[in-house]
């Protein structure tokens, strides 16, 4: 019997299974449950000390996922009451149902020798595996080095279950393509690429998403091209940062202000013309533009090396533009020294006051932040760094302060690194104040503040981009 004839005998998707309840999956799961189509949905999450509390939370229709995250507590809330979603850590539950996504997170440990570390991945792949059915879909969210569905993932999940993909089961790569803080509007309305190992998991793929999209629709092609399309897209829009993080040192050599620039730029309009100007700002932090050039760069070096035409001996693009970004962090550290220079001082013993954790604004998410290595930096020249976020109450790798006024009192300096709306209104007279210094330094790496307001009340001003302002007279 094919496969196709197995699942037109196995029925419509009603049963849905969710491995890995974070970012990625609690909304797919809400949105799964919420959708009138399918029955019920299991959330899995691995029982361990640090994300136990989570299957607890989201049995109780309560979100871990702090900041601001439109309808998502609410969605939640509704599919608990009606008894259309479950979390669990028994994953033998998998055994019941008739499609399973997987979405776990899939970093580098080491971005030169271009390994990523898929051993969290290859572990839910491999609880799935053990419990895959005849007719069922595995579906893999995770964003992974294009060939991996058809080679270790397959591999795994035939190995574990007995069972050949293709023949008993579908297999498909549907990447998620959702940003923090509009997770649920982005599943909904982003159109959503999905690529079986054959037509008959393409088909029963295109089935599972379908229901939970509004505006978005469903764009089929082949596993590997659904691999390739979202490494390359998250890499395209890191080249696009690193161009205007580029810009704005450019700018800030030549006494100019990037912004003005970049309004001049955007303001040629016409047929033809296309422009895709981002912000330039402190680093880019996140799962997902932090590491998904390397899955592309790892990608064509496995399947495509010995064919592959490019100039010889030039660097990649793409990695470049990756090392941009991961400079920036380095620039606002070098933008503190020079602010301190200029009153003939140093960061041994200086006390700065970092203003946001996260790496982006009015969320929780603080994975891979730019705002590390810069603290880093500085506790290495001397300085005692303290740090400040309105949405993260806990965090492993550092202490952090809710409360901006006790963080700000007594710094010599702050650096805005997150465009955080509470950072948006302060008062260069309230944060001088709390200063106690005569010239205190502001270092803005998100564009945030109105610098001639800090000026004008003697701080020492230095921005990203802001070559117009970072030597100002001061007053």
């Amino acid at each position: 019997m094919t496969l196709s004839a197995i699942l037109r005998k196995r029925g419509p998707i009603k049963k849905i299974g969710v491995v890995g309840m974070g970012y990625v999956g609690i909304p797919a799961a809400v949105l799964f449950a919420r959708s009138p189509q399918f029955d019920f949905v299991y959330g899995f999450q691995r029982k361990s000390p640090t994300s136990e509390y989570k299957i607890v939370m989201l049995n109780q229709g309560k979100s871990p996922i702090k900041g601001d995250e439109p309808d998502l507590s609410k969605l939640l809330a509704d599919v608990v009451r009606s008894r259309k979603f479950f979390c669990t850590s028994d994953f033998s539950k998998i055994s019941e149902l008739d499609a399973v996504t997987i979405a776990i997170q899939t970093p580098f440990l080491n971005n030169n020798d271009l390994l990523p570390d898929f051993s969290a991945l290859k572990n839910g792949i491999s609880q799935v595996g053990k419990f895959i059915t005849p007719g069922m879909l595995v579906a893999v969210e995770s964003t992974v080095t294009p060939g991996s569905t058809e080679g270790f993932i397959r591999d795994i999940l035939e190995n574990e279950s007995e069972l050949t993909a293709g023949i008993d089961f579908a297999l498909a790569h549907a990447p998620e393509r959702v940003m923090v803080g509009r997770l649920i509007r982005n599943i909904r309305e982003h159109d959503r690429v999905v690529g079986g190992i054959d037509q008959a998991s393409t088909r029963r793929a295109k089935e599972l998403y379908s229901p939970v999209l509004t505006t978005g629709k469903v764009i089929t092609m082949t596993a590997r091209a659904a691999e390739v399309t979202k490494t390359a897209e998250n890499t395209f829009r890191d080249l696009q940062i690193a161009s205007v993080n580029e810009l704005a040192l450019y700018c800030e050599a030549m006494g100019v202000n990037v912004y003005d620039v970049r309004d001049g730029i955007d303001s040629l309009k016409g047929e033809g013309i296309t422009r895709a100007l981002l912000h330039p700002g402190a680093g880019v932090g996140g799962h997902c533009l932090t590491k998904d050039t390397y899955h592309l760069e790892r990608g064509v070096q496995v399947l495509g090396k010995d064919v592959l035409d490019y100039p010889i001996g030039e660097r990649s693009l793409f990695v470049l533009a990756r090392m941009i970004n991961d400079f920036m962090p380095k620039h606002m550290a070098h933008l503190t020294i020079d602010a301190f220079s200029r009153l003939n001082k140093n960061l041994n013993g200086a006390i700065v006051g970092l203003l946001g954790w996260a790496f982006l604004a009015n969320t929780d998410d603080a994975r891979n932040t730019p705002s590390a290595p810069y603290r880093d930096l500085l506790v290495e020249a001397g300085a005692d760094v303290v740090v400040h976020d309105p949405y993260i109450f806990d965090e492993s790798t550092t202490s952090i302060d809710t409360n901006i006024d006790e963080v700000i009192r007594g710094a010599d300096a702050i650096a805005i690194f997150t465009a955080h709306r509470e950072y948006r209104d302060l008062n260069p007279v309230h944060v001088k104040s709390l200063m106690h210094r005569d010239h205190p330094i502001i270092i803005d790496g998100r564009n945030v503040i109105d610098a001639d307001s800090f000026i004008k009340e003697g701080f020492v001003y230095k921005g990203v981009g802001r070559g117009d302002k970072n030597n100002h007279p001061i007053v």
